[in-house]
């Protein structure tokens, strides 16, 4: 990025992903010594590399404990950093959403990549005077989709490590302790083989519950329902994290509106998570959800040093910053400059 070599390393879960790609790479003849990849965990590999004297900056993705401890060590070394950490993105939906849309966005949202996302929905808010029909509307697709461990069409995939799927369970066996109603699925797949927790639609959900205040990172989609499009900007915000958000309208100005006052880094409206996909958006969190911005002019700009460097017009010839060693006409020219920018209206307006 922006003229530099890069040190990769991976998650641990991960690992043979990247170094496939370190070979795709090789093949496209990228130079060596461009990228670099290192595998390990990041408590050894990790903590290794942003306390190495060669590194100018660290770009981290990962949990806000792992974050903490990465931005201590590159500010030890005074070097910039850039966090993205965990997210609980809120879904607010409006009385006039258009609802195939809006139940397709719920779906695709909180079930894509089985829910492993950053930018993925965990928490649903919609207006009671639509709530019923909403809920009856998703349970009917969220019934349709498919999962499969014998390569056949599917729609949702098993989780990516059976610690994340304990994490799913306690989540939903704390909602399910304090009142809140497993509408489908709710448990592992008893007919595939491996790590499947079924698409799962939850309701009588609150802030009590880890399911709508903790990272999940599964395919749950949790619905509250709110009085209104106030409330649910309310509890939109009542979180620790900031990634991203969605608002779902007809009337764009007011998706606006709302999007304007949810605190995050990035929010969209009538879609979900798109903001990642435009090259030239920012993406980043607010809160505990990261620090810094990647994407875009900005996040570029992240990767460089912006360095000012001026030249004298008189070729390194003459008297320095303003005729220096002064004489008695150049310090009386001096004094008249300094008594016209400071003590007139129109020098201080150039000022």
């Amino acid at each position: 990025a922006a003229g530099n070599t890069v040190v990769l390393k991976p998650s641990v879960l991960t690992s043979l992903t990247a170094l496939e790609l370190g070979k795709i790479l090789m093949t496209a003849g990228l130079p060596a010594g461009a990228v670099n990849i290192i595998t390990g965990t990041g408590r050894e590999a990790g903590a290794a590399l942003a306390g190495h004297p060669g590194i100018d900056k660290v770009s981290f993705t990962g949990s806000v404990a792992t974050g903490r401890r990465v931005g201590a060590a590159c500010a030890e070394r005074l070097i910039p950093f850039t966090l993205e950490l965990g997210g609980k993105d809120a879904m607010i939906v409006c009385e006039d959403a258009d609802m195939d849309r809006t139940v397709a966005g719920a779906l695709f949202g909180s079930c894509m990549n089985s829910g492993h996302f950053c930018c993925g929905t965990e928490r649903i808010y919609v207006p009671e005077k639509i709530y019923d029909e909403f809920v009856e509307r998703v349970v009917d697709a969220t019934k349709k989709l498919r999962q499969s461990d014998n390569g056949g069409e599917a729609d949702v995939g098993p989780v990516f490590w059976d610690k994340q799927l304990d994490i799913i369970e306690a989540h939903m066996a704390d909602a399910r302790a304090k009142g809140a109603k497993v509408l489908v699925g709710g448990r592992r797949n008893p007919d595939l083989k491996g790590l499947f927790y079924e698409p799962t639609v939850v309701v009588d959900v609150d802030h009590d519950m880890d399911l709508m205040t903790k990272e999940t990172f599964g395919p749950i989609i949790s619905i509250m329902k709110v009085k209104d499009e106030e409330e649910a900007i309310t509890l939109a915000n009542d979180s620790e994290y900031g990634l991203n958000g969605n608002v779902w309208t007809t009337d764009e100005e007011k998706g606006m509106r709302i999007a304007e006052r949810i605190e995050t880094g990035g929010v969209c409206v009538n879609d979900m998570a798109i903001t990642y996909g435009v090259p030239e958006a920012p993406f980043g969190g607010v809160k505990h959800s990261g620090l810094g911005q990647v994407n875009g002019e900005v996040g570029i700009k992240g990767y460089a040093h912006c360095k000012p460097i001026t030249s004298d017009r008189k070729k390194g010839k003459g008297k320095v910053q303003g005729g220096f060693p002064y004489t008695e006409k150049s310090e009386k020219d001096l004094w008249r400059a300094i008594r016209y920018m400071m003590g007139t209206k129109i020098g201080r307006w150039f000022l």
